[in-house]
């Protein structure tokens, strides 16, 4: 992030107008899942030429690796698509236009939705000009973050990186290498790719909160110098597919894709991409690309891309007999993003990431994975999010079991912001009973033992009344606990600290 442009002259903005939803866009948008794993990608730094799709083991290697690496922008393809097309649906908007949740979201919600924040979510088309976010300070006490993300899924701009209670913000994403001016006061942040990815998090304590979180909602604002090339500009106008190249691209127009059919739409955007064929999904990549280019660093995946025929802007042809071999490497690329990466942090039943998240440079199997899992992660200073499924003798966790969290004295997750503490179902739903709570956090009154200690209890039944003020409530059947520290302290990103051991009673 660059510092802001000093310059008393601003440029002539032109508001846009929000829409608001009632559902948790952290389950439309973005659905992460369970943490599985993944190995290290091979070879992607060797060029080869066309013709050495005559030897079979390296074509699939190829194809897999190139299906790695362009799996990130692959999901974001898709995510935008699906978040600003038809913006007559719930949930979807024009470009450049907040999406507010306005309710927290239900008992049964799917796609591991948060229960402690309201999201606000954008599309920025920063395709010749600047955007312009404006978001209000947050009140003494209110957590609120703000982050971007390329269409690569690389961290462009975090607040709680630095700041978890920030005074107001105002952000100016232009396109790398606009040399234009931005308003004085504006933090400039630059961007190689056409979109952006937007989300604003509000903390709430509950239900009887929202309407004080509202309130900062209601305040964020995006301005645009000029309507972005293919962006609606206001509530009513019909919502851009983007069809033709980034600003200075020759092609024109780019290749036709594939409608999304091979997945249910309510699926993730990861599980969605992982569904297309080869075909479709380089088909899709090459669109993608005509918008989004990759960075200089990934000058060796791109030129594997162009040696399989996959270039940007251009339709992608493969030849018939080319699909055995198209068809083994994607799924070997598959396996990698079911496989945990060798640079996960592993402690105590516990998986989740810190170095490298967000800032992936070319760790093209860390970047897939998280696009695939836990798309739209921030740095590691942002947030962090273990994830447990198995107890400490390896058992599947099972509601009809207790299970104890001991957390030695002082050993609360260290953090700058705040943690919640939740069990969802295996498949990532809120449990659809009647509960007494639905997270444990920081603003719970947990009971000490008498040495300073704390003993979370998880269980799908109530643990009695000595026990109830640390009880977690836990689906019934298999769940999987998920911890998450918003603005962490160095200690949990580094694997110096660590959730404890989840003891089955």
């Amino acid at each position: 992030m660059r510092a802001p442009v000093q310059n008393k002259n601003r440029i002539p903005i032109r508001m846009t107008q929000d829409r608001r939803w009632t559902f948790p866009l952290t389950a439309t948008f973005w659905a992460a899942a369970s943490l599985t794993g993944m190995a290290l990608l091979s070879g992607c730094a060797a060029d080869k030429a066309p013709e050495a799709k005559a030897s079979s083991g390296w074509v699939k290697d190829q194809v897999a690796d190139a299906y790695t690496f362009g799996f990130p922008l692959v999901v974001s393809d898709i995510a935008r698509e699906r978040a600003s097309g038809n913006a007559g649906q719930p949930g979807r908007a024009p470009l450049n236009t907040f999406r507010h949740a306005t309710a927290l979201p239900p008992v049964g919600a799917t796609g591991w939705p948060t229960v402690d924040t309201l999201d606000s979510t954008a599309w920025l088309d920063v395709s010749a000009e600047p955007v312009i976010v404006s978001l209000p300070a947050a009140p003494r006490g209110r957590y609120l973050d703000a982050r971007a993300f390329d269409a690569w899924t690389n961290a462009l701009y975090s607040s709680a990186d630095t700041t978890p209670y920030p005074k107001a913000q105002l952000i100016a994403f232009v396109p790398a290498g606009w040399t234009g001016t931005v308003p004085a006061n504006a933090t400039r942040v630059e961007t190689r790719t056409r979109y952006v990815w937007l989300s604003v998090r509000v903390r709430v304590n509950g239900p009887r909160d929202v309407r004080e979180a509202r309130k900062l909602q209601t305040a964020m604002r995006i301005d645009t110098a000029t309507p972005a090339n293919g962006a609606a500009t206001d509530a009513g106008a019909t919502p851009a597919v983007v069809t033709g190249a980034w600003p200075g691209n020759s092609s024109g127009q780019s290749p036709a894709v594939p409608a999304l059919a091979t997945a249910p739409p309510t699926a993730s955007p990861g599980a969605q991409a992982e569904a297309l064929d080869a075909n479709a999904f380089f088909a899709r990549l090459a669109r993608a690309l005509d918008a989004n280019p990759p960075a200089t660093a990934d000058t060796p995946a791109m030129n594997r891309l162009a040696s399989l025929g996959v270039k940007p802007g251009e339709p992608v042809q493969f030849k018939k007999t080319d699909a055995p071999l198209l068809d083994s490497g994607v799924a070997d690329a598959r396996t990698r993003l079911a496989t945990v990466p060798a640079n996960a942090i592993t402690k105590n039943g516990w998986t989740w990431f810190g170095d490298g998240v967000g800032v992936y440079g070319t760790d093209y199997i860390l970047r897939a994975y998280l696009a695939r899992h836990q798309i739209a992660t921030t740095t590691k200073n942002g947030e962090l999010k273990p994830v447990a499924h198995l107890d400490s003798e390896g058992h599947a966790l099972n509601g009809a079991n207790q299970y104890v969290l001991h957390f030695a004295p002082n050993q609360l997750p260290p953090v700058r912001g705040f943690w919640t503490l939740i069990a969802y179902t295996k498949d990532g739903a809120l449990a659809d009973d009647k509960l007494a709570r639905i997270a444990l956090s920081d603003r719970d009154r947990l009971k000490k033992n008498r040495d300073g200690s704390i003993d979370v209890v998880v269980s799908a039944e109530a643990p009695g009344k000595a026990r109830a003020s640390n009880w977690l409530p836990a689906p019934d059947g298999e769940f999987q606990l998920t911890m998450r520290l918003y603005a962490p302290k160095p200690q949990a990103s580094d694997g110096t600290w660590a959730p404890p051991a989840i003891e089955r009673q």
